[in-house]
């Protein structure tokens, strides 16, 4: 907390902060002997020169540093120089929080530098959000979703809505302030509910346009001006869908970078096993079908690891969207109530 609303000590924190590098919103990736991981850059405190470094640190350290001396010690300043661009630019970077070991992280877009020459000289290369959930490990997505979500609402909040008069941010990026009407602004969400629709022994999913062949997942909508959560979740599905919920179950939340920054309110819903014709909003969605529970557990355990490669006919979002989660916890109850009846 005192990082985001004291300037000074969040300036000294980035002295020795790491940064997550975006180029036009999408984040740097490394290649590593398990997969592809986020990479962080140090902006100092980091030298690939051991006797230089010996003078700082004592023995054990010095033998750590030597084990990773590798591209991940690289100094953002050095690469910024490199590639021609100040390296002051470091200071508009965007606090994200503190690691559990009290190490600041911070988020930096330099889309305006050349993509070819950055991923050269940072040993990795920028991906697509989208692409890359499918490639880092799922603890890491949120703070990849975090990093592009701030960036992209500074992008887009430069100038009160009031006046028109340019906004100035504050050093940690928790806010801006137009110093002309006194407006203060603050990163929004939407709110947007999720719901998996089941009719007893099946789940309903469904497709927009938007989305990479063969993947479908639970409704979704954002909520109107004044609706509840409960009231928006009954207006989408009759909306899309034709059918009338009956019971609703609260299953968690989460933050969501697409289509900017919403904030995800997941739930289960049933409806009359009788009542299951389905009649498609063609405006809203390019498919919706009832799925078997055989069909999902399959779909499950099935997810697509990289985009480059062909995708199943059918599967659904990745394990760190709560879309996989409310489809996880459905599969979970139906193999629950299959054991309770002697089914198998």
């Amino acid at each position: 907390m005192r990082l985001k609303e004291d300037d000074e000590a969040c300036r000294e924190a980035l002295k020795s902060g790491k940064v997550l590098l975006y180029h036009k919103l999408s984040p740097l990736l490394r290649k590593t002997s398990s997969g592809y991981k986020l990479a962080s850059l140090k902006t100092s405190g980091f030298n690939t020169n051991p006797f230089k470094f010996f003078h700082f640190i004592n023995k054990r350290i010095l033998h750590i540093h030597l084990y990773n001396c590798i591209p991940i010690s690289l100094d953002l300043e050095q690469i910024l120089e490199k590639v021609g661009k100040d390296k002051h630019i470091v200071n508009e970077s965007f606090l994200l929080g503190c690691t559990d070991k009290d190490e600041p992280q911070f988020s930096l877009d330099v889309g305006d530098l050349d993509r070819s020459a950055l991923e050269q000289e940072c040993r990795g290369m920028f991906v697509d959000l989208r692409k890359a959930f499918f490639m880092i490990p799922g603890p890491e997505s949120p703070l990849a979703a975090k990093g592009q979500a701030l960036l992209r609402w500074h992008q887009t909040n430069c100038f009160c809505s009031a006046t028109g008069q340019p906004t100035v941010r504050n050093q940690s990026g928790s806010f801006r302030v137009c110093h002309s009407s006194g407006i203060t602004y603050y990163p929004k969400m939407a709110p947007v509910v999720i719901v998996l629709v089941s009719d007893g022994s099946r789940c309903l999913l469904a497709r927009q346009a938007m989305f990479p062949p063969g993947m479908y997942s639970a409704l979704s909508g954002f909520c109107d001006m004044g609706e509840s959560v409960e009231e928006a979740l009954h207006r989408e599905v009759a909306e899309e869908v034709g059918l009338e919920v009956e019971n609703l179950q609260y299953s968690g939340s989460q933050h969501w970078p697409f289509p900017q920054s919403s904030f995800m309110l997941a739930c289960h819903a049933t409806v009359n096993p009788d009542k299951t014709q389905v009649n498609i909003d063609k405006a809203e969605l390019e498919d919706a079908r009832w799925f078997t529970y055989e069909e999902i557990t399959e779909a499950l355990q099935n997810l697509p690891r990289d985009p480059r490669r062909e995708p199943p006919v059918f599967w659904v979002p990745p394990s760190y969207a709560i879309a996989n989660q409310l489809l996880q916890e459905w599969a979970n109850h139906q193999q629950l109530s299959r054991k309770l009846h002697g089914l198998k």
